[in-house]
């Protein structure tokens, strides 16, 4: 259809009307604008060169992006939940005066990144016990997918279970734990729950959220133990779709394995794993025990929303109360004091709940008392239990 044009057309045409090859090439090569513009594809050409040479240094990274819209809240959402995860403004604080700059990058160092603006509000100090040991912990990991990290059993027996959950002591009076999840994917609101909620109270984090293992380091530095979130298939599935690498009740036992394992090296030094989603999954006994292996063989906790029922072995619990189904600090603190009865009569309770901005605010005013009013506050590692 289309024909090639001689190679040498331009120049053929222009000899016969009399000015030669030489001629040209050395009328471009005086013209300023083709020297720029050859000096621009001289270097293209050399990056293009080395691309090809030494290929993406990212490549191998596990890495995936999906819009919030389509992670999925649970079915019966309360309005909020997705505007809980917009993007902060620009103008955002610094996570750690001297430590960190950057929200958006938390692992990124001061000497690395722009200096703060002096006008950043002051961010609270680390707690006073000072931070949990730096992840990875030695003998604790493995290379995993994508030149992550696995988490390991130790030579000697220590579990990453064990190594990564915050110490307690108990003082004999009623135990009160909270998870607060859906951290990682808003840099606001992740910084949040990281500086103004007490270290006791444990962090879930989305596997799917940028510089994860930034993030757990900075929720390590403030004393907070930390869980994986591990989307499994709800019931609505997939209209309700908790992203790419959800475990499926009805999957091989090597599929789930392998999404397992890409799951558990986004990132090191989380004590366990807890389900985002998975009413359908958790309802699967083939499914629970293949999920209940790959628990055991790692070395690591689960802590479910209360919808797994008793099933798995291992390190386990279960909440008793999701806190801010209806958000509205009245609501919230409710639910709250429901926990605190829960723990009279039992000796200990848990409660979960989502980083939105008022439960936020109204878990760190009720920490605030609890001690008064006769209650401990626990890490959720500590209402674990052998089943």
């Amino acid at each position: 259809m289309f024909q090639k044009k001689p190679a040498f057309a331009f120049a053929t045409a222009s000899s016969a009307g009399g000015v030669g090859v030489r001629d040209i090439l050395i009328g471009l090569r005086s013209n300023p604008y083709v020297g720029a513009a050859g000096a621009a594809l001289l270097f293209a050409v050399t990056l293009g060169v080395l691309v090809l040479a030494l290929g993406d240094p990212t490549a191998g990274a596990p890495s995936v992006r999906v819009r919030l819209q389509s992670i999925g809240a649970t079915k019966g959402a309360p309005p909020g939940w997705l505007e809980a995860l917009a993007p902060e403004p620009k103008e955002e604080a610094p996570l750690i005066p001297d430590v960190f700059t950057l929200s958006e990058s938390p692992g990124r160092h001061e000497a690395d990144a722009p200096a703060a603006k002096a006008e950043a509000p002051y961010a609270p100090p680390l707690a006073a016990h000072g931070p949990l040991p730096a992840a990875p912990i030695a003998g604790l990991w493995a290379p995993g997918p994508g030149g992550g990290k696995l988490p390991v059993v130790a030579p000697g027996g220590r579990t990453p279970a064990e190594a990564y959950a915050r110490p307690f002591t108990p003082d004999g009076r009623p135990r009160v734990a909270l998870v607060i999840g859906g951290l990682g994917l808003n840099a606001q609101t992740t910084r949040a729950a990281i500086e103004q909620l007490p270290a006791e109270i444990t962090l879930s984090f989305a596997p799917y959220g940028e510089d994860l293992q930034g993030w757990i380091d900075l929720a390590r530095r403030h004393g907070h133990e930390v869980l994986l979130e591990t989307p499994l298939e709800p019931n609505d599935y997939p209209q309700n779709d908790p992203g790419p690498y959800t475990l499926m009740s009805g999957a091989r036992p090597e599929e789930t394995v392998r999404k397992l394992e890409w799951l558990m090296s986004r990132a090191s030094g989380y004590f366990g794993l807890t389900n985002y989603l998975g009413s359908r999954y958790l309802k699967s006994d083939m499914a629970v025990a293949t999920l209940t292996a790959v628990l055991k063989q790692r070395g690591l906790a689960f802590i479910d929303d209360g919808q797994a029922n008793g099933r798995g072995a291992g390190l386990r619990a279960s909440a008793d109360r999701i806190i801010d189904d209806q958000l509205s600090a009245e609501a919230i603190n409710r639910q709250l004091k429901t926990i605190e009865g829960g723990a009279v009569q039992r000796g200990q309770a848990l409660g979960s709940g989502f980083a939105y901005p008022v439960t936020i605010r109204q878990t760190a005013a009720w920490a605030q008392g609890l001690s008064a009013r006769g209650f401990q506050l626990a890490p959720a590692s500590a209402v674990t239990s052998k089943r």
